[in-house]
């Protein structure tokens, strides 16, 4: 059996430090502070080549060129790796509006795959929007799109939202 072997290294910095500044400031300081590279960005946007493209209060975009290391036994991006990107948005929209001391976690997340995903694609954007944010509950979706607003998946996330 001929193997092409392929090879990727990439380095992150501990991330609970970056965490604990997170109750200090509010939602969308704490994501301009990564933005920005005052605060190291979470380990999984380096294992999974995810970039932050757009960021302002109620709306976080995060793009990614989808690669052979993204793949699944199927020879398309897996769907985790879609799930995990979807996540990202929905969670950091959420977070953007909200205020220092408060946290979240999801509760339920639903991912419906439209199209399929594989390199042959050149970019896609992981496009975050609330639904509701109330006091202890928030309901968020994304949409994966390509340059020319083709939907490949589209998420839905219920929220819990952690006063610390």
């Amino acid at each position: 059996m001929k193997t092409d072997k392929r090879e990727r290294t990439f380095t992150w910095t501990q991330p609970l430090e970056a965490a604990r500044q997170a109750l200090k400031l509010s939602g969308i300081d704490y994501l301009q502070a990564m933005n920005e590279g005052r605060i190291a960005f979470p380990p999984l946007l380096h294992t999974l080549d995810f970039k932050p493209s757009h960021l302002e209060k109620g709306k976080v975009i995060f793009s990614f060129q989808p690669q052979e290391f993204h793949y699944n036994p199927i020879g398309s991006v897996h769907g985790g790796v879609i799930s995990a990107i979807l996540d990202s948005a929905m969670g950091c929209t959420l977070h953007s509006i909200l205020e220092a001391g408060t946290g979240y976690t999801t509760l339920e997340l639903k991912v419906n795959f439209l199209k399929v995903v594989t390199t042959q694609i050149e970019e896609l954007h992981a496009v975050g929007k609330i639904i509701h944010a109330g006091g202890r509950t928030a309901l968020v979706e994304a949409q994966l799109i390509d340059n020319d607003n083709t939907i490949y998946a589209h998420g839905v996330s219920t929220c819990l939202i952690l006063k610390y």
